[in-house]
């Protein structure tokens, strides 16, 4: 078993899949989920684990060159807006509906827990070197 880093089997084999460009999307309990790209399901109940627990524990395994999230979030989430604002400084943002549209083209989508709206963020995977 694994000591450290993420232990979830089915999320850590899908992390190790992506490639230069991929798309990653975090979203909330709420996100509709498109079918096509793969869907890790962490959710447990309203709020676990959180959005930023997920995100800052992807944040650490994969390497991100830009990021997007719904500009809904500034005015319905300001714990969200820091959050994400702090953690990509050249955050792009786009409608909600714009952001549901880009999320079918993700590979990945990772759900958590949360129940506040508009946590979600869609993660471009860049390279390590």
């Amino acid at each position: 078993m694994k000591k450290a880093g993420i232990l979830n089997r089915h999320l850590a084999g899908a992390l190790a899949e992506l490639g230069h460009g991929d798309g990653v999307l975090v979203c909330d309990a709420g996100m509709p989920i498109p079918a096509g790209p793969r869907v890790v399901d962490l959710a447990f109940r309203a709020g676990v684990p959180s959005f930023a627990e997920v995100l800052d524990g992807l944040l650490d395994e994969l390497v991100v060159e830009g990021a997007t999230a719904a500009c809904e979030v500034r005015e319905a989430n300001p714990e969200a807006t820091a959050l994400l604002e702090k953690r990509f400084p050249k955050l792009w943002t786009v409608s909600h509906e714009e952001l549901k549209s880009l999320s079918a083209g993700a590979r990945l989508i990772v759900r958590t827990g949360e129940a506040r709206p508009y946590a979600n963020v869609l993660l471009r995977c860049g390279v390590f070197f």
